[in-house]
């Protein structure tokens, strides 16, 4: 469920009668009526306004006299009342968005599962038979392509295969860029036709 980070509009309303009160606009023991807040200044409900007014009286901030309006009653509590509002909003406000970083995070964590899940996935096909025919061939010590980069043994255009993976060290390198530079006993598996195996072979010897 969504949270607003704004409080509800008779707390509102509450809140700027309170500063009026604190800031002295509407003294202490004057009296003034719901009735003329709500046509003249707020534009709400008849019912938001008993319910901004029953809070200020439930804090002692006024008096709700029958049928005559109310009784400004204490400076001091509207000041006390004002700093409980604001510090409320501010944690309404760290509220929401704690909220909005956890659905983020959620996302995110998905997202992450999601990979693991690609990534496993490949794994197991390196470790089976598959369609693509992927080939797997382990780079010596005496390889003429240990310390060499793909690029510059120019595997490519050499063999026609392509290098889809490395196995090295227990680690797998997937799609190695042009600068990765094979090491002994590195495992490079190979995506390519029956017929460029031999080429492959020729070219770690």
């Amino acid at each position: 469920m969504r949270s607003n980070a704004s409080p509800p509009v008779y707390s509102q309303v509450a809140y700027d009668i309170a500063t009026k009160i604190a800031t002295g606009a509407l003294e202490e023991n004057s009296r003034f009526s719901g009735r003329s807040l709500m046509s003249t200044e707020y534009s709400v409900s008849q019912e938001t306004i008993r319910r901004a007014l029953k809070q200020l009286s439930d804090m002692g901030i006024i008096d709700i006299q029958q049928s005559s309006g109310a009784v400004v009653l204490s400076r001091e509590k509207a000041s006390e009342y004002i700093d409980k509002f604001k510090a409320s909003k501010d944690v309404r406000s760290l509220k929401n968005e704690l909220r909005t970083l956890l659905a983020q995070r959620d996302i995110l964590d998905q997202r992450v599962m999601n990979l693991i899940e690609q990534i496993t996935n490949l794994n197991e096909r390196f470790t089976h038979s598959d369609p693509l025919k992927n080939y797997e061939f382990e780079i010596l010590p005496n390889s003429q392509l240990a310390g060499r980069s793909i690029k510059e043994s120019e595997f490519r255009q050499k063999t026609q295969a392509t290098i889809v993976a490395i196995r090295s060290d227990g680690e797998i390198d997937l799609s190695p860029g042009p600068d990765t530079v094979f090491k002994p006993y590195d495992i490079l598996v190979v995506a390519g036709s029956p017929s460029t195996v031999g080429k492959v072979r020729e070219l770690i010897q």
